[in-house]
């Protein structure tokens, strides 16, 4: 799979501040730097979100997950390591990251994904990215690029040409949140 020079352009957009819009693992969803309280703001207008929505976020490795959360239990770590599906944990003490993306907890849900498109965009823009499904709030989310509505193609800065042709029949990822700094407990299977 030779995807760089989706990979440069998506990556020109983020450093711009702007949205993208990119297959994951699970579904299509609209993108921006996670550090950047500006376009986090641009993602919850074009979604039509409600403020105080939580997010997921994607990073590449387990090096850049710890930049980002204050501690990463052995659980988590082995479960990261092990998992074949797509994983997302939710940490309890994120850092580095501006308050809008927390949940009222104060904690933050972040996948290291297993797409190789996915990793390498990180990889290439060195900073986790928001992970949020590319539809209007309440609205269905798309399984194809087919099924993306047109207020949010029209929205964003920057569409990957990776995967358009392609349906996804991936399954939602698993989610575990963090207790207690130590206990995993699952929320969805």
């Amino acid at each position: 799979m030779n995807f760089t020079k989706d990979i440069s352009t998506l990556v020109k957009e983020l450093e711009a501040g702007n949205l993208i819009l990119y297959p994951t693992e699970t579904i299509w969803g609209i993108g921006c730097d996670a550090t950047n309280e500006a376009a986090i703001q641009k993602v919850d207008a074009l979604k039509k979100r409600a403020a105080g929505k939580n997010y997921i976020l994607l990073v590449d490795s387990l090096e850049l997950l710890a930049d980002y959360v204050d501690y990463i239990p052995p659980k988590a770590n082995n479960l990261i390591a092990f998992h074949t599906r797509p994983l997302t944990i939710i940490y309890n003490k994120p850092k580095n990251l501006p308050s809008s993306l927390l949940a009222e907890d104060g904690s933050i849900a972040i996948r290291v994904t297993l797409d190789p498109f996915c990793k390498a965009l990180i990889h290439a823009f060195g900073k986790p990215i928001v992970s949020t499904s590319a539809n209007i709030s309440g609205q269905p989310y798309p399984q194809s690029f087919s099924e993306v509505d047109a207020t949010i193609k029209k929205g964003v800065d920057g569409i990957a040409q990776h995967k358009q042709y392609e349906q996804s029949d991936a399954l939602p990822s698993v989610i575990v949140k963090v207790v207690d700094g130590k206990d995993l407990i699952f929320i969805r299977k």
